[in-house]
């Protein structure tokens, strides 16, 4: 009986030394399941990113294999060096600026592209060992990282409930309730009235037996239709390794100050959608401490940034953290083995990376829609009855959502919080980079009327 006892122990107390499960108050099997809810929520990247980048120019099925590997060994990478429940993968928006901007419009070649976000990964990690990027994360004030966790809720809130169908666009009114006996918005309904019900009866999984369950009803009743591409992993390497750095330095000859535009829009972009992204999920775990801190950040970031230049060697535009990963949280998720579980799975995917659409976008619609919900109980925290804090956190809450951009709500909230700070006369010298912050993004909404 020592023996057995003494074999046992060893195991248990590896897997305490590494992640920490109990002291997080999470065990491996929760672990798991909030990994699979979180990739099963973030498995559209593998359909849309290749859909995006494809009318660049770029082989379709390459992106496909370069997007599982860039978000697995993203995902990995993060849960062994920060150990946190945080999941990457090529950011939506940054995608499309990849595509649509710089490819199409400004006619840079996707290989001059993909040397764009390597360049600005790089600058990525000197930012980040210099202490700029902490700094950043620093000036931001409590009540701005509540607004911007609430601002998320309703931004993955909406994009789950036009995933699903209920809201959809009006030429009257912007948006509008849509057809709710459309099969997509009925079979996001009966997901979330799964996940509803086993949420408030506690059950650990709710979400994932959501999607489970819906998906199923989706297959059995014919909703759910595939058409494989042909396919194979040695496509990758018509993406890989074919970054060109070279013509980078070229591009900005021939287009003036393009080079310098690009380069800026993957840095901001990326940099504060991060920074939300991770104020987000990060307070959602209880990870945040008492002072408003966020442990390990300095390897969150570092991270980050390695994700970003690796992705791009191997053939994908920005890698960055997603906010999806708030559904693996919701689902219990505490530690960094949640992201390794997500990127074993995306590991998985690059062998079946076609067949994604198994899940469709009303069954994980709902996950979003109840974790967009959850998001905002950080909103309680705000002094609302204090104009200083009430205003710019209101800006940044509403903003997010309704200018699809965690980038737009930080930007305003934390200008005017500069602007606000200073009329009322609480201005210090401490607060010199704050305004520094406020200058850039008044220039950058001048520079975006004017463009």
């Amino acid at each position: 009986m020592t023996q057995t006892a003494g074999t046992e122990r060893p195991a248990t107390t590896l897997w305490e030394r590494r992640f920490d499960l109990t002291a997080r108050g999470t065990s491996v099997r929760t672990e798991i399941l909030a990994g699979t809810t979180t990739f099963l929520t973030m498995a559209y990247i593998v359909l849309v990113n290749p859909a995006i980048l494809g009318q660049a120019g770029m082989p379709v099925a390459a992106v496909a294999a370069a997007t599982c590997f860039a978000a697995a060994f993203a995902s990995i990478l993060m849960g062994m060096v920060a150990n946190v429940p945080l999941a990457l993968a090529p950011g939506m928006g940054l995608n499309a600026y990849f595509s649509f901007t710089v490819v199409q419009q400004m006619g840079i070649p996707w290989p001059v592209a993909l040397g764009c976000v390597l360049i600005s990964g790089f600058c990525f990690l000197i930012l980040t060992l210099t202490g700029v990027r902490q700094l950043i994360v620093s000036v931001i004030p409590p009540h701005l990282f509540a607004a911007v966790a609430g601002g998320i809720g309703l931004f993955i809130g909406f994009i789950g409930l036009r995933n699903a169908g209920i809201v959809v666009a009006s030429p009257a009114t912007l948006v509008a309730l849509g057809p709710l006996t459309t099969p997509g918005a009925a079979l996001a309904l009966l997901g979330l009235l799964v996940i509803a019900v086993l949420s408030v009866w506690n059950i650990r999984g709710a979400m994932l037996i959501g999607i489970i369950v819906t998906t199923a009803v989706a297959w059995m009743t014919g909703q759910v239709t595939m058409i494989p591409q042909p396919y194979s992993l040695t496509m990758l390497t018509e993406t890989a390794f074919r970054v060109d750095l070279a013509g980078v330095f070229g591009a900005g000859g021939r287009h003036g100050l393009g080079l310098f535009e690009i380069l800026f829009v993957f840095l901001f972009v990326d940099l504060f959608d991060n920074i939300g992204t991770l104020v987000a999920v990060t307070k959602r775990a209880g990870l945040v401490d008492a002072s408003g801190r966020i442990p390990r950040l300095n390897r969150i970031l570092l991270t980050d940034a390695v994700a970003t230049m690796v992705g791009a060697v191997a053939g994908t535009s920005t890698v960055t953290s997603y906010v999806e990963s708030a559904a693996g949280v919701q689902a219990g998720g505490r530690t960094g083995l949640t992201a390794i579980v997500t990127g074993l799975l995306f590991l998985l995917a690059m062998f079946v990376a076609p067949y994604a659409q198994l899940v469709p976008l009303a069954a994980t619609a709902p996950a979003l829609i109840v974790v967009g919900g959850l998001m905002l109980l950080p909103l309680v925290e705000v002094q609302w009855d204090d104009p200083l804090a009430a205003i710019p956190a209101f800006l940044t809450v509403a903003l997010i959502p309704l200018t699809f951009s965690i980038a737009n709500g930080l930007a305003f909230g934390i200008t005017a919080h500069a602007v606000l700070k200073a009329m009322r006369g609480q201005a210090t010298r401490a607060d010199w980079f704050l305004f520094v912050l406020a200058a850039l993004f008044i220039a950058r909404f001048a520079w975006m009327g004017t463009a």
